[in-house]
């Protein structure tokens, strides 16, 4: 694959009913990335399981259960190309049940389209996605007030600034800089501001969501990091042998390297040699952050590794923890935080339970200066200072050494109820 252009991970966000899946449908088919006869299909597959207007989400929601659900449950990755750019949408799921996906997907991404609907405006859910998109480093967001033609909305501009007004508040209280939001009007069914300039709102002088995506900031590449290379899935493909899949967090993967993946299925580490890449069904000689590939290895076995282990360079193996030290933020627990509190922490691809073993600091959230020493808990709205063991091996690298592999979300009963990341570490020895 030639890369003429600069890649971007693009995530869309947002509450469920919002309109996502049918923005990116909508996008795809507008820039030409589906034919007519594949939206035909999904047009009569909509009306077959009455789901009529659904079949731009449809292009995104390929599973059988979110089809007859019509909600997005996991993450469906999407190729397509701007003037400027190659991006890779990640359609992140915004029901409540599937946000463990969307932090997945959120943790994976340069750059968020926040698809707010203009007749609902902003809600909880909208509110969770802006507080953790930041936390998990998403550096660069766009919003799209959508559903502009719903009724009571009727492409009025009025409507179209309360809501921008309701999100730029609710985005700087989540530490996000109000002069860096940037919005655009939108109604995505009938396909208005996607692609073509709307003709339903000549008040809208600005740009339509195509050329919003051009505005988007390059991301700057770690290359000169060490590699680092979450696993997310491992196939056995007929012919060619192990197939891991997963992103380049940091440094570049190239045929012929001596690689390690850890912790692997013994928590010894398992080595290999890299003997092919392949990204999008191309072959390519290397792969550099940002890039979602499929490679083979010599040397390991389908059950050697696992989703959650991390590939790195024998030279410079990924960090297994046996304890850490991470500055949290608690944004959604039911009662309160202590010692001895041991939810699930997401991680890269990692799903592990860690153990609160100390609180040495509460912060302030806003400005981070010590609020207390040691105290007995902490709660909703608190940042703090945790010490965390990891119940089983966790690779795990420190913000100042490899930011991207340092971020996490902590879950509990189906539930965010923190996020933070890792700012100091004991490695195992």
């Amino acid at each position: 694959m030639a890369r003429n252009k600069v890649h971007i991970n693009l995530v869309f966000i947002g509450h469920v009913d919002h309109g996502k899946s049918t923005t990116v449908g909508r996008l795809l088919y507008d820039t030409g990335n589906i034919d007519e006869m594949t939206l035909r299909k999904l047009k009569e597959k909509a009306d077959e399981l009455g789901k009529s207007g659904f079949e731009f989400a449809y292009v995104m929601d390929n599973l059988k259960e979110e089809r007859e659900r019509g909600v997005t449950i996991d993450l469906a990755h999407k190729k397509f190309q701007t003037a400027k750019y190659d991006f890779t949408i990640i359609d992140a799921p915004g029901h409540k049940d599937f946000i463990k996906n969307m932090i997945t997907g959120a943790s994976q991404a340069d750059a968020a389209v926040l698809v707010v609907a203009a007749n609902d405006g902003v809600n909880a859910q909208t509110i969770e996605h802006l507080r953790l998109s930041k936390i998990l480093g998403v550096g660069q967001l766009l919003i799209a007030v959508n559903k502009m033609d719903m009724p009571g909305v009727d492409y009025k501009q009025e409507r179209f600034k309360q809501v921008c007004e309701d999100v730029k508040k609710h985005a700087t209280q989540s530490g996000w800089k109000a002069d860096t939001l940037r919005f655009v009007p939108t109604a995505s069914l009938p396909g208005q501001n996607i692609a073509k300039k709307s003709d339903k709102m000549p008040w809208w002088t600005g740009k339509t969501l195509v050329e919003e995506l051009d505005e988007f900031k390059a991301p700057e590449k770690p290359t000169q990091l060490p590699l680092r290379l979450p696993i997310q899935d491992v196939y056995n493909i007929t012919g060619i042998g192990v197939v891991p899949v997963g992103r380049v967090e940091t440094g570049v993967m190239k045929i012929g390297d001596k690689v390690v993946v850890v912790p692997g299925r013994e928590g010894k580490g398992v080595h290999g040699e890299v003997k092919s890449i392949e990204m999008h069904h191309e072959q390519i000689n290397e792969a550099e952050p940002g890039d979602n590939v499929g490679f083979s290895v010599k040397g390991i076995g389908k059950k050697d590794i696992a989703r959650g282990d991390v590939l790195g360079h024998e030279s410079n193996p990924p960090t297994i923890a046996s304890e850490f030290t991470a500055q949290i933020v608690v944004l959604n627990h039911p009662t309160v935080v202590t010692v001895g509190y041991t939810p699930v922490f997401h991680i890269h691809t990692a799903q592990v339970a860690c153990q609160i073993v100390a609180i040495p600091k509460k912060l302030n959230p806003a400005t981070g200066e010590v609020m207390a020493e040691n105290p007995d808990f902490i709660k909703n709205g608190d940042a703090a200072i945790v010490k965390v063991k990891p119940v089983q091996p966790l690779c795990v690298e420190k913000q100042s050494a490899i930011p991207q592999m340092s971020r996490f979300a902590i879950r509990d009963s189906g539930a965010t109820v923190a996020a933070g990341m890792c700012v100091d570490l004991v490695k195992k020895a």
